[in-house]
């Protein structure tokens, strides 16, 4: 019995390491963006992404068995959003992030709208908007990042290209 639940512990962690390994980085740069931290190499500048993204890989962690079939990055990115809606009063004040000039939750949409390219559907049921808010929150914030020229000292986020706002 005991030795059928270390193989069991020892599988998860397994394919939890894997899924880490494969995904952490592009969800460190997701959440990077929404603390509005740089986008930069030092592990120093990015201490509020990180920490927010632990969080939000022990509740995946914590749910890996349960998830059959659901797919741990989307439920990763769901845990990212609902840690960082919950916390984003924290994320008011300037980190010199490319984003830096929105609201967090026009920093969210953002994100979650243009850089993981999520639907506008996937985006209110994650956020518990209707479409027409999440669709006007997208169209404003892609304006003021239009309008005014990046921060001192901001470099532009990596990535894929945006998907253009609807």
């Amino acid at each position: 019995m005991r030795e059928r639940r270390a193989a069991r512990e020892s599988r998860r962690t397994r394919e939890f390491e894997a899924f880490v390994a494969g995904a952490g980085g592009r969800l460190l740069h997701a959440a990077t963006l929404l603390t509005g931290e740089p986008t930069g190499e030092s592990a120093g500048e990015t201490e509020a992404a990180q920490a927010l993204l632990t969080a939000a890989l022990a509740r995946t962690y914590a749910r890996w068995d349960r998830l059959r079939g659901e797919d741990p990055y989307d439920r990763t990115r769901q845990e990212l959003a609902a840690l960082f809606a919950h916390r984003a009063r924290r994320y008011r004040r300037p980190h010199g992030g490319v984003l830096d000039r929105l609201t967090p939750r026009e920093r969210l949409v953002l994100v979650l709208r243009l850089y993981e390219g999520a639907a506008e559907e996937q985006t209110a049921a994650t956020l518990g908007l209707p479409v027409e808010r999440v669709r006007a929150i997208c169209t404003r914030a892609v304006t003021l990042m239009r309008a005014a020229p990046p921060p001192t000292g901001a470099r532009a986020a990596p990535g894929p290209p945006p998907v253009a706002a609807r």
